[in-house]
């Protein structure tokens, strides 16, 4: 046996480096910290330190290791360091916050909260560094600014409530200067609005802060709570005084002077005159005086009341309230009502608007301090808040200016603004940080446009698209280039406008030097349009002579679309009125077009009655116009006079010929147009039996004068690669004309198939059709083809339909006929089918159902496909039978023989339908 080692045993083996035994010493603290000791590089020390952190260990071993390694790797030991610091800060934090967290416990606990004391703890707190968004703290801060703001609106609401109470004692008195029914009928709704005002004030007392309210306020409360009660009081007392009175009239009047006074009237007391004090007589001049300043402060009272201001309203009645004080002895009495009368709507004025100012200042802090409550993914942007901020600002101003102000409210309301305002403050320095950004970025792009501009005076290899091209690129990265202030661009902008178009001066240059270029072209189209013969060469070189320019130069695209515009318009022009004059030329048809035109919509008509012998007898008079046989005329006449009289109802159908520039088409239109000319003057003539006329034959080739041919040579249609003169009757193939037909011009004769067809040299040589004509017959053809192809198809449904009646009603008279079932049944398999359902049903057609089937291709049932699988497996045992698409006409007479079966009706419909379908 060979050894599987290559290597000979004789063959020294290589040197080995002994491998020391010894392991060299292990830091005790390397196990400890993950290998940090005994690893190789400073970032392999520092990934072992983090892995160790992430377990937190314990301040004993950080201390440890930290000492080890602050000697040997500065970086990892400063993770180590940080780590310390951060506990000995979480320590101290931890002492403070504990602090400062009985401290706020213990004002939690008090009954009755100072709120100086607890805005003072939040501001001490932060100054000794107490970590006051974490907890405990974060919480027991949350839970006193709640009290605090639980106190301030319990505070806020003694004075509306303060507020209500006058105001309600003023509509008391009110009641008692008008009359007393009027305070009768007023009785219950204030009856009802000072039992909810007495509810409200209860509900304050019984609040859980109430002890926490200033003193002041609840003296307010109480003061208010017993003066309403006590006008309340009086005003039920003298109502029902009144009312007893107005019942019986000897009951005692009472105290309110309007009511007792309509109670005297009532029971025909007269009222004895009030007897006013006299005033003692003053100087004309010192009353004048005093009317004149009571008037002034009179109307300045009203004007304020008018406008709706509030806080000047009540300046206004303060300075009429004085100006009485001071000029009361000496004004009329006239002037002194109306004076009463402006401070008692004045009182009123001011209690609503108070009240009011109030509602809106609730409002509006309620806005300030939902700018920042927003749900997740909804929060304001800066502009936004900017503008939010700005405009709840100015709606403040506006309430402050028709009320007394609320210091409360504005407390709460400037704290939430400026807590929103932080938003707009940091997306102002990221504005302002992105717009130094955009400026340096578009002065970079200027001075870029600068450098291009000096280094790319002319286009480099004449690309002066790719120069337009670039230009454009600059100006997209410059409006592309981030948003700056207004004055930041006007700065900016002319810079720009100078470089850019310091570059685009060569390509302007360039392109007014083009303009001229284009403008003399546009001058020579029209001297080109104008011609009488239209010169081809020549206008196809200028409009290469354009599109050179227009790549080369490249301009403004309305601008180069109104210069090509203006160029092509003249040749347009020209062409067009070629087209007309080629028209007007091959307009008049000859005498041959206008007898298949005659035929075409006959054949037109006969395919609109729906008859198919109609259709074919149209179809072979039009087939022998197109054949240029001298009975065209006649065979057209005979074939069907309905048909024609039923075209001359239908609109006719104008066909528009394409206008056909080639040379060799004309000369063959001149041809045809001079043949129809001899055909139409030959017809008058009798015509000889013995001598057949020269037929005329339209001839290709040269027109030139001494190159016109007498005769027109046969032209075979032979392959690609044989000879021109193959077919003549000189050369050597001249009898391969006889082989087939010739070149398959549609236009000179009728459509058939090739076999059909004679050669070239022996069809009748007919006139070439006109366009019109042409396509006449061309759609008259295809729709008869159409329209019988439908006949056909509506006839093989009703022959099928007859059939399967036959069979269900067991009739052979309903059987169709052989011409009627098609040319795939034999008069033989009609006899059969006739025999099989003039019999009485028998047998079972399921098998022949599956072979009919089969024979048709199509599918069979879902419920039937095991069956037909099983039966296929059967067929590969009998190769020798006939396949069952030979034996379909016995297959479908063993159905037929059968029994009706409505369900089997769908399956037979469907095979003899592709059977039966020719």
């Amino acid at each position: 046996m060979f050894p599987f080692s290559t290597q000979s045993k004789a063959s020294p083996t290589p040197d080995v480096p002994a491998v020391s035994t010894k392991t060299p010493d292990v830091h005790p603290l390397d196990a400890l910290t993950h290998g940090a000791f005994s690893a190789q590089t400073s970032g392999e020390r520092m990934a072992c330190i983090r892995e160790w952190l992430a377990t937190s260990p314990g301040h004993e071993q950080l201390q440890q290791v930290f000492k080890e390694l602050s000697g040997k790797d500065k970086g990892a030991a400063k993770l180590l360091r940080e780590k310390l610091d951060e506990i000995k800060r979480s320590k101290t934090q931890a002492t403070i916050a504990l602090e400062w967290a009985d401290k706020a416990q213990a004002l939690l606990a008090l009954s009755k909260l100072n709120l100086a004391d607890a805005l003072a703890w939040q501001r001490d707190a932060a100054k000794a560094g107490a970590p006051l968004s974490k907890e405990p703290l974060a919480g027991l801060k949350a839970q006193l600014v709640e009290r605090v703001r639980a106190i301030e609106d319990l505070q806020h609401r003694v004075q509306v409530q303060r507020e209500a109470a006058v105001l309600l004692a003023q509509r008391i008195e009110v009641l008692s200067t008008k009359p007393w029914t009027d305070a009768q009928s007023a009785q219950e709704s204030l009856a009802a609005d000072v039992a909810h005002w007495q509810t409200e004030a209860e509900a304050l007392v019984a609040d859980a802060n109430w002890s926490s309210v200033d003193v002041r306020f609840v003296t307010q409360l109480h003061d208010a709570q017993a003066q309403l009660q006590l006008v309340w009081q009086a005003f039920q007392d003298a109502l029902a005084l009144t009312i007893a009175a107005a019942n019986d009239v000897a009951a005692p009047l009472p105290k309110v002077p309007v009511w007792a006074d309509e109670l005297r009237l009532a029971r025909g007391i007269p009222l004895e005159p009030v007897a006013a004090p006299a005033k003692p007589k003053v100087d004309p001049e010192v009353r004048a005086k005093a009317s004149a300043q009571v008037a002034e402060v009179l109307t300045k009272l009203e004007h304020e009341m008018a406008q709706g201001h509030g806080k000047a309203s009540a300046g206004a009645a303060n300075a009429l309230r004085q100006a009485l004080k001071d000029n009361g002895r000496l004004i009329d009495d006239k002037l002194e009502a109306q004076a009463h009368a402006a401070l008692v709507a004045a009182g009123e004025l001011e209690g609503w608007q108070r009240w009011r100012a109030d509602q809106l200042r609730e409002e509006l802090v309620a806005k300030a301090e939902g700018l920042l409550k927003r749900p997740e993914g909804q929060a304001i942007g800066g502009r936004k808040m900017q503008d939010q901020l700005r405009g709840l600002r100015e709606q403040w101003k506006l309430t402050d200016q028709g009320g007394v102000p609320n210091h409360a409210l504005w407390k709460r309301f400037d704290e939430a603004c400026n807590e929103a305002h932080k938003v707009v403050e940091a997306w102002l320095e990221k504005m302002k940080a992105e717009s130094a950004e955009h400026r340096a970025q578009r002065l970079a792009l200027i001075d870029e446009v600068k450098a291009w501009a000096e280094t790319n005076r002319v286009a480099l290899d004449d690309d002066w698209k790719g120069f337009s091209r670039v230009l454009h690129q600059f100006g997209d990265r410059w409006r592309e280039a981030g948003h700056i202030g207004e004055k930041m661009f006007a700065e900016l902008q002319p810079l720009w406008k100078a470089a850019i178009d310091h570059a685009a001066e060569p390509l302007e240059t360039l392109q007014k030097l083009s303009l001229e270029a284009r403008h003399a072209m546009i001058d020579e189209a029209r001297a080109l349009g104008a011609e009488a013969m239209l010169r081809i060469d020549a206008v196809k070189a200028l409009q290469q002579r354009w599109q050179a320019e227009a790549h080369r130069v490249p301009i403004d695209r309305r601008h180069e679309q109104k210069l090509w515009d203006a160029f092509r318009k003249p040749i347009d022009e020209a062409f067009n009125r070629k087209t007309a004059e080629r028209e007007n030329a091959q307009s008049a048809l000859s005498e041959r077009d206008r007898v298949v035109l005659d035929a075409s919509k006959a054949l037109q008509a006969a395919n609109a009655s729906g008859d198919a012998q109609a259709i074919r007898s149209a179809m072979s008079a039009l087939e022998a116009a197109l054949s240029g046989q001298a009975q065209a005329q006649a065979a057209v006449v005979a074939a069907g006079p309905a048909e024609t009289n039923m075209a001359m109802t239908q609109p006719e159908t104008v066909v528009e010929a394409p206008a056909v520039a080639e040379a060799s088409e004309a000369s063959e239109a001149v041809a045809g147009e001079a043949a129809s000319d001899e055909t139409a003057v030959a017809a008058p003539e009798p015509v000889k039996p013995v001598a057949a006329p020269k037929r005329v034959v339209a001839m290709r080739g040269d027109d030139r004068p001494g190159m016109k041919k007498e005769e027109p040579a046969a032209m075979g249609r032979g392959k690609f690669g044989d000879r021109k003169d193959a077919g003549r009757p000189g050369s050597r193939d001249g009898g391969r004309d006889a082989r087939g037909p010739g070149r398959m011009d549609d236009r000179g004769g009728p459509r058939g198939e090739r076999s059909d067809r004679p050669a070239y040299g022996e069809r009748s040589d007919a006139p070439r059709l006109g366009d019109a004509a042409f396509r006449a017959q061309r759609d008259a053809l295809e729709q008869a083809q159409f329209a019988l192809r439908k006949l056909a198809a509506q006839a093989h449904g009703e022959a099928l339909t007859h059939l399967l009646a036959a069979w269900e009603t067991r009739d052979a008279a309903q059987v169709p006929g052989v011409q009627e079932l098609g040319s795939r049944v034999s008069p033989a398999a009609r006899a059969a089918w006739v025999k099989a359902v003039s019999q009485p049903a028998s047998g079972d057609a399921a098998t022949a159902l599956l072979r009919l089937e089969m024979a048709a291709e199509v599918p069979t049932p879902a419920e039937q496909l095991s069956a037909r699988r099983l039966y296929q497996l059967q067929l590969l045992t009998r190769r020798n039978d006939p396949t069952p698409a030979q034996t379909w006409v016995q297959d479908a007479a063993t159905v037929l023989a059968s029994a009706f079966d409505a369900a089997q009706v769908r399956r037979v419909q469907n095979v003899l339908k592709v059977l039966l379908k020719p």
